[in-house]
Order: structure tokens, then C-alpha cells, then sequence
């Protein structure tokens, strides 16, 4: 997606841009984490703009299901929104790998995935694209 970039006065390609999640973002999800262990939690996330790459919010769906193995993403609830850019939800493991259902969920619902695992800190989380390739989020 090409953008005008009216304070450089030339256009911007969005997809060649580094995803980024605020520190405050990033906390809010490694807490709730560690607060809904060792049941799996489940957001969406949300960007600043419809055509940036900065999570800045996530969003709780009412009706998710958290359980031990699984987050039951009630997706019918999703607002319409477009600054949803994809999900995170939790492993209760040190595995922040996707499962062959992350996967089939991630191609569904988003451009960016975040998996955490524990202890739920700054090593251990994970940001995914939609075809469940590792992609480098930037903390800021």
C-alpha cells in the first residue's frame, strides 16, 4: 500500500515499514498474561491509524473463552474497526510457537500476531504475520 507522506513529500510503501508496539502496550499484555495464567489469554490488537504499523491498544472481545489450552476468540463480536491489525493471546508454556490452530487462526483474523509465554517479560513473546512467519516487532 502506497501512502503520501505530506511532511516528506513523497510517497511511503506501508508494508516496508517495521511493525512497533509501545512499552505500555507491551506491559498491558505481559501482565494480563501472567494475571490470567495458566489459562491462555486473548486480545485483539489495535493500531493508532487504519494505515499504520504502531500497536499502540488491545481490545477484549467480550465472550472469550480462556481456558487451559486454548483462548475461544468470540469473532463475532469484533467491532468494525479498521485499526485492528491482528492478535495476541498467551501460551501457559515456555512455548511461544504457534500450534497448527494459531496458524489457521492467524490467516484468517489480521496482518500481525503476537504469542507470549512465560514468565511473561520482555524475552519471551513473539510477533507472527498472518502465514505464521516470525516478524521483528520494535518496542518503543
Amino acid at each position: 500500500m502506497l501512502l503520501f507522506d505530506k511532511n516528506k513529500k513523497k510517497r511511503r510503501n506501508l508494508y516496508d515499514e517495521p511493525w512497533r508496539i509501545t512499552r505500555a502496550c507491551l506491559d498491558l499484555i505481559l501482565e494480563s498474561s501472567k494475571d490470567v495464567y495458566p489459562r491462555e489469554f486473548g486480545a485483539l490488537l489495535r493500531s493508532n491509524r487504519h494505515d499504520s504499523k504502531i500497536i499502540e491498544e488491545i481490545v477484549l472481545l467480550p465472550g472469550t473463552v480462556s481456558g487451559d489450552s486454548h483462548a475461544i476468540f468470540k469473532m463475532y463480536m469484533k467491532p468494525v474497526d479498521f485499526t485492528i491489525v491482528g492478535t495476541v493471546h498467551s501460551h501457559p508454556s515456555y512455548s511461544f510457537h504457534p500450534s497448527e490452530a494459531d496458524l489457521f487462526f492467524f490467516q484468517k483474523n489480521g496482518r500481525v500476531h503476537i504469542i507470549v509465554a512465560k514468565p511473561y517479560d520482555y524475552s519471551s513473546w513473539v510477533g507472527y504475520d498472518s502465514s505464521g512467519q516470525n516478524i521483528d516487532i520494535k518496542i518503543i
